[in-house]
């Protein structure tokens, strides 16, 4: 990312706080758990017929995945040992029906590169609304791709995910004749992640930004943060990468001084 910013130098992370970069055992348990929990939910509740919650489960997931646990891991943000933390990766993004090292491989690029033509990760930001809709069909299978052909060290790791991924998708076909939990656990997997270019690229970036301050929007409201579970602070996320996220709120705070000083606005919802 482009880290020219206008006239004020962004503050270091040691004068906002190395609290920010600290989480506690708890912490740390609850979100290596939360997204088995859900998983587990979706399996507990459709086997019982309850497919509302089931599905909610699901939801619930997709959420807890990507842009959350997974994130962390991507950054190795939850003080967990590399081995440790690869392992996680892997199996909490295969069960999510992805590759949890092409994930990381391509957001550390996105991190590095944005607003380049070259960055993969935030194609959506550059298209239409339809155009970053219709990306999320193709974008799992892109990322994966790119991936594979830059691997930075993982290819090891993203080839055996993507034989697990496909491994579980053969596994619920085959089981079809049988029951139809595992095709619908894959089906609403698989659909959950076709927002994430909207979710993630479209909605908070703005490539066409003069400096890494307005590159990424700025996102205040009491609204937006019950909507988005306290995740849409894309900005702070980008300046501080290793915040892990049970702490951006408390960033946003500490960082709202030095928006204000040097003139930046945000998207504001209604209260």
């Amino acid at each position: 990312m482009n880290q020219s910013v206008i006239s004020k130098s962004i503050p270091r992370i040691s004068e906002l706080g190395a609290d920010l970069l600290q989480l506690t055992g708890c912490q740390r348990r609850r979100t290596l758990s939360s997204p088995f929990l859900a998983c587990a939910a979706y399996w507990i509740c459709a086997w019982q017929g309850y497919w509302v919650l089931a599905v909610l489960s699901l939801m619930v997931m997709s959420f807890l995945t990507y842009g959350s646990v997974s994130h962390d891991l991507v950054h190795q943000n939850l003080g967990l040992k590399r081995n440790t933390n690869d392992l996680f990766l892997m199996v909490i993004e295969a069960i999510s029906l992805r590759s949890g090292h092409a994930y990381q491989v391509v957001h550390l690029h996105h991190h590095a590169r944005f607003p380049h033509d070259d960055d993969i990760e935030a194609g959506a930001s550059r298209m239409s609304l339809v155009g970053a809709l219709c990306e999320g069909f193709l974008f799992q299978p892109r990322i994966y791709l790119w991936a594979l052909r830059h691997p930075r060290g993982r290819l090891n790791w993203i080839i055996v995910e993507g034989v697990l991924v496909v491994s579980i998708i053969v596994a619920a076909l085959l089981l079809i004749p049988v029951t139809i939990v595992p095709l619908v656990y894959v089906c609403l997997m698989i659909a959950g992640s076709w927002i994430i270019p909207l979710i993630t690229a479209y909605i908070p970036h703005n490539p066409q930004g003069e400096d890494a301050a307005h590159q990424t929007r700025l996102f205040r409201g009491t609204l937006f943060r019950l909507i988005a579970f306290d995740h849409l602070y894309h900005l702070e996320h980008h300046l501080y990468p290793n915040v892990p996220h049970q702490n951006w709120h408390r960033l946003a705070q500490r960082l709202d001084p030095w928006f204000k000083q040097i003139g930046l606005k945000s998207i504001r919802s209604w209260f």
